[in-house]
């Protein structure tokens, strides 16, 4: 197992990815319990979530975790997650997440303003719909509603396909 290095300042803006055990598809039919688990931290801790997003086997969020560590942070999310998702699933054991995840440090606001978009058009590129407000489990209802993105933002077209084609 290697040994990580995670770079936190104070005062720095993350982009995280993080992916459950196997890629197993639980987060969506859990939503609500990663919804509690967020409530719950935030009791506790302080930080800020800028955007997010949460599909079948992995999530997104960009994070200010101000002086709380980040890693202690996301353990912690995982763990309430887990916890909760085990009750549910009467089980008392088994990894629900992958170890460790992926994070970037936010640059500057062009480097936010793309990874909100990133976040936010997710949903469309691995397929789950064609417009990314037809995913409910998204921060961009709250950016829609302050009017950062369009009715057809990131709609993806229908294919359309000239010439003769045999079936």
């Amino acid at each position: 197992m290697t040994n990580i290095r995670r770079y936190y300042k104070d005062g720095n803006i993350y982009f995280l990815t993080h992916v459950t055990c196997n890629r197993d598809p639980i987060l969506i039919d859990n939503f609500d319990l990663f919804d509690e688990s967020i409530r719950s931290l935030k009791m506790k801790n302080k930080f800020d979530i800028f955007a997010w997003v949460v599909l079948p086997d992995h999530f997104h969020m960009i994070i200010n975790p101000f002086k709380e560590d980040l890693s202690v942070l996301m353990k912690k999310l995982k763990l309430k997650v887990s916890a909760r998702y085990r009750i549910r699933n009467k089980s008392t054991s088994g990894r629900i997440w992958q170890y460790r995840f992926w994070d970037h440090i936010i640059r500057d606001q062009n480097d936010l303003n793309k990874h909100i978009d990133y976040i936010h058009y997710n949903p469309v590129k691995h397929g789950l719909v064609r417009n990314p407000l037809d995913w409910r489990y998204s921060s961009i209802h709250n950016y829609k509603k302050k009017g950062y993105y369009n009715d057809d933002w990131g709609v993806k077209d229908r294919l359309t396909f000239k010439g003769e084609f045999v079936e």
